[in-house]
């Protein structure tokens, strides 16, 4: 989610081994910034060097064959003819050549863009550090997305107005959908941020919420429309306030606590892991480094249908709410994708890579389809609790999300055999997966 430049894209950045905190909402976890070229290779990709030697820094190449995308891709499913929609504040003033430049370096189409601000634009202030903020998550998202489907289509929406915590930026946020919607822009949407339920608990809060709520089930069941959201990139907490005059997250909260909208039962909150790579093969713990995979139980949200049917186990960490993450995917600011931003490469991570790498591969899943699979997260739950749920996801069993910062000890959630309030059901293996969704898809 953009870290709120600290923490709300979840955009943390090291810049020379200088670890900065940034704050935005749903800001990439940015770590190392190098221009130097690179020189190790992986197929007909190359790595740049980001000059950083404990970093593992992966190729999309390299991150379609993680999460099973490599024969789809090599039989020319690339996400040809469908559109994901992208929604941020600010966008990016370098983003056209900051693509540019991401292409070329991986030898990939150019991107199918479209930038549209029907509210309005600001003018770029640099000083800015939210703007900073969304520029890195702006560039995160459509890259992510254009790494994990290159053919498919991707409208950039942007907001004029700063989405941070409570209700600060969710009203031109919605309205941005809506207008998605109304325009048939697009039938994925990804979304990098978030506010905690802390800063929503009041009747503001909630009377916002009721209107997406109604929105999402319109979007998910009436228009075929898949929603990914991040979880959040302070483990089992979140911050509780943003100051808008210094520009600057308020505590987070000492006990347990997720964010909306990924605590909605109509989207497919999207949490984080470590990827590790040995030879050919991939591995995954729950993501606690340098940030931590958002995850937990709402307090606003009964157990929804889908969820309803997990082992006994998880009913009692349910408690009879709703539990997230649903899914997972690469997260660590330290181990991901190379992304190309304000005239440097970076590595990027958070919650705010994992959405977007869900949403590139939905485009996929919708071109082999032939049709909008809309609303997933039944047919998601579905699988796990079949005979195919190891041949489909990677289950992620090690690690927790813990987290402890800010003056906050908040203890989280262990990772087990099956769902889980850290990585949810686990990574996409989509050779399998895609098929399954298909089979059990109530998309039309």
């Amino acid at each position: 989610m953009p870290m709120r430049l600290i923490a709300r894209w979840r955009l943390a950045l090291v810049v020379a081994l200088l670890a900065l905190a940034m704050v935005a909402c749903a800001a990439p976890s940015v770590v190392v910034k190098n221009t130097t070229p690179g020189s190790s290779t992986d197929g007909t990709e190359t790595a740049p060097d980001i000059g950083c030697s404990s970093c593992s820094v992966y190729t999309p190449q390299q991150m379609r064959a993680a999460y099973g995308l490599t024969s789809l891709y090599d039989s020319g499913k690339r996400g040809q003819g469908q559109t994901v929609v992208i929604i941020d504040s600010y966008g990016s003033p370098t983003l056209q050549q900051d693509l540019a430049t991401f292409d070329q370096q991986f030898n990939l189409p150019a991107v199918k863009l479209q930038v549209v601000s029907p509210l309005g634009t600001v003018p770029f202030n640099s000083a800015n550090s939210e703007m900073q903020g969304w520029q890195g998550e702006t560039s995160l998202d459509v890259e992510m997305v254009h790494a994990m489907a290159p053919e498919a289509s991707i409208v950039l929406l942007t907001s004029p107005v700063d989405e941070t915590e409570g209700v600060a930026g969710l009203p031109q946020f919605l309205q941005l959908e809506q207008y998605a919607v109304d325009h048939n822009l697009g039938s994925i949407f990804s979304q990098s941020w978030a506010a905690s339920e802390v800063s929503l608990s009041d009747a503001a809060g909630q009377a916002e919420i009721a209107k997406w709520q109604t929105f999402y089930q319109q979007a998910t069941t009436q228009h075929n429309i898949t929603i990914f959201t991040s979880s959040g990139d302070s483990g089992a907490t979140d911050y509780v306030s943003f100051d808008n005059s210094s520009q600057q997250l308020g505590p987070l909260s000492p006990t347990p606590t997720t964010s909306f909208p990924d605590d909605s039962p109509w989207v497919t909150a999207v949490g984080g892991t470590t990827l590790t790579k040995d030879g050919s093969s991939f591995d995954e713990v729950v993501w606690n480094h340098g940030g931590a995979s958002g995850g937990g139980i709402s307090r606003f949200f009964a157990t929804p249908a889908f969820q309803q049917g997990l082992p006994q186990r998880d009913q009692q960490i349910l408690g009879g709410k709703r539990g997230v993450p649903d899914v997972s995917a690469a997260a660590d600011p330290y181990t991901g994708l190379a992304i190309y931003y304000d005239g440097q490469w970076t590595l990027a991570g958070g919650t705010s890579a994992a959405a977007p790498l869900w949403a590139g591969l939905m485009a996929v899943a919708n071109q082999v389809a032939g049709h909008p699979l809309g609303y997933i997260n039944p047919s998601l739950y579905k699988i796990a609790a079949s005979s195919q749920y190891t041949s489909a996801f990677r289950d992620v069993t090690d690690g927790d999300n813990s987290f402890s910062d800010n003056g906050a000890d908040v203890q989280g959630y262990q990772a087990t055999t099956g769902w889980d309030p850290t990585t949810g059901l686990g990574s996409p293996n989509a050779a399998n997966l895609i098929p399954l969704l298909i089979q059990n898809s109530q998309g039309g």
